[in-house]
C-alpha cells in the first residue's frame, strides 16, 4: 500500500514538473506610466530672417508603455490653445503674436485644438540615449519623425528629454515660407522649427 502511495506521489510530482516546464514562467503584462502634466512640457522654437521666437505648449495627457523594463510605446496629447511665447515682453505685442499663432495662418487651434505624438519604435543607442520614432500629428496631418532622446528609468518613474526638428510646411503651415511665396525678403520665416519635449511619468 505504501509503495503504491509512493509511486502515485512520484507520478504527481513528475506531472507538475513537466507541466511547469511546458507552460514556462508567467509573462508580466506591459506596464503603463502616466505622464505628470505639471512636470511635462513641449518647448518650441521658430526662426525667421530677422530673428526667432520661442515658447511652450502644455501637455494635455499621455502615457508610456513599458514591457520587460523597456519603453515600447507611448502616446501624448498637447493642448495647442495653451501655446505661449516667452521672448516677447510687451503684453500687447505678445497677445497679438499668440493670436496669429492660433489663427488659420499657423496652427488653427479653433479647428485643431490638440496635437499628438505616438511612439512606434524605440532604438537603444547606449548610455540612456535612444532614437525615438513616432507619428507627429499637427492640424490633423500626420508625419513620421525620428529624433534622439535621453530616457532615465528610476523605479516607478520615467524622465525623457528629446528634441525634434519639424518641417512646418508638411503640416500645412505655409505662412511666410519661401517655399511657397516668392519675393518676401526679410519677412520670410524658415520652414524648420524645433520642438523639445520633456516628459515625466510614473506608475
Amino acid at each position: 500500500m505504501k509503495t503504491r502511495q509512493f509511486l502515485t506521489g512520484m507520478v504527481a510530482v513528475a506531472v507538475i514538473a513537466a507541466t511547469s516546464a511546458f507552460v514556462g514562467p508567467v509573462k508580466k503584462a506591459p506596464a503603463t506610466f502616466k505622464v505628470d502634466t505639471q512636470k511635462s512640457v513641449l518647448n518650441w522654437n521658430g526662426k525667421k530672417v530677422t530673428g526667432e521666437h520661442s515658447g511652450a505648449v502644455k501637455l494635455e495627457n499621455g502615457a508610456f508603455t513599458v514591457d520587460g523594463g523597456k519603453i515600447t510605446g507611448g502616446s501624448f496629447n498637447f493642448d495647442m490653445n495653451s501655446i505661449t511665447c516667452t521672448d516677447l515682453t510687451d503684453p500687447g505685442y505678445n497677445a497679438k503674436f499668440i493670436g496669429h499663432m492660433k489663427s488659420e495662418d499657423f496652427f488653427n487651434t479653433a479647428k485643431f485644438p490638440t496635437s499628438t505624438f505616438k511612439i512606434t519604435k524605440v532604438t537603444p543607442k547606449g548610455a540612456n540615449v535612444y532614437d525615438i520614432t513616432g507619428n507627429m500629428t499637427i492640424k490633423g496631418i500626420t508625419n513620421a519623425v525620428t529624433f534622439p532622446a535621453t530616457v532615465k528609468m528610476n523605479g516607478n518613474t520615467i524622465e525623457a528629454n528629446g528634441k525634434a526638428t519639424l518641417d512646418r510646411t508638411k503640416y500645412d503651415i505655409r505662412y511666410g515660407s519661401k517655399s511657397f511665396f516668392e519675393n518676401i525678403g526679410d519677412k520670410a520665416i524658415y520652414d524648420d522649427f524645433t520642438v523639445e519635449m520633456k516628459l515625466v511619468a510614473s506608475k
